[in-house]
């Protein structure tokens, strides 16, 4: 969980690790420098999360390469037919929880989530940490065959900015928090 006082930084530093912004400094993904990957290659597996999201089809549905089903859309709560709505017709909060699918769905290794459940109730909230939890702890699909790999699940990390304290408390230890200064520094 990264915290902070607004301006302080943060969403600068998820823009910086995920090659959207110029930024000083060293970004590695498994031992690779951000450098030396092509910005759209890098970004397929370092995927910056925004709270707010963008749709340019007139459709939900036409925005994922594989609609999510009705179950993982119920699991965030959200109902099956949202993906025959015009994007513009939807609150934010359901924008933000299609965007998070639409993102999972390439399955990234690193999710950097920028106040993603901002627009949320808690009920909401705590159904899109729990989706995240199961996102962590699943073994990535076989891209040959559909199926999923014999292996341990893959690593995946996921950097989050929230300003909600309950959150943070139910998603990270005080010491997996960075805390950002307002002087713009990190403790």
């Amino acid at each position: 969980m990264v915290v902070g006082a607004s301006g302080t930084g943060k969403s600068q530093f998820l823009k910086s690790l995920a090659d959207l912004i110029e930024h000083e400094g060293e970004v590695l993904l498994k031992g690779t420098n951000q450098q030396v990957i092509a910005p759209n290659q890098w970004r397929k597996q370092v995927m910056y999360f925004a709270a707010e999201t963008a749709w340019w089809c007139d459709s939900v549905v036409a925005h994922f390469d594989s609609p999510p089903d009705k179950a993982l859309l119920n699991s965030i709560g959200l109902p099956f037919d949202i993906l025959q709505k015009n994007p513009d017709d939807c609150s934010s909060g359901e924008k933000q929880r299609l965007a998070l699918l639409r993102g999972l769905s390439y399955q990234p290794s690193v999710l950097l989530l920028d106040e993603i459940t901002a627009n949320l109730d808690t009920e909401a909230s705590i159904k899109v940490e729990q989706l995240l939890q199961n996102y962590l702890e699943t073994p990535a699909l076989n891209a040959q065959t559909g199926g999923e790999e014999n292996f341990p699940p893959p690593q995946k990390a996921i950097i989050w900015v929230s300003h909600d304290v309950a959150q943070r408390q139910r998603m990270a230890s005080e010491g997996r928090q960075l805390v950002f200064k307002e002087t713009g520094g990190i403790l």
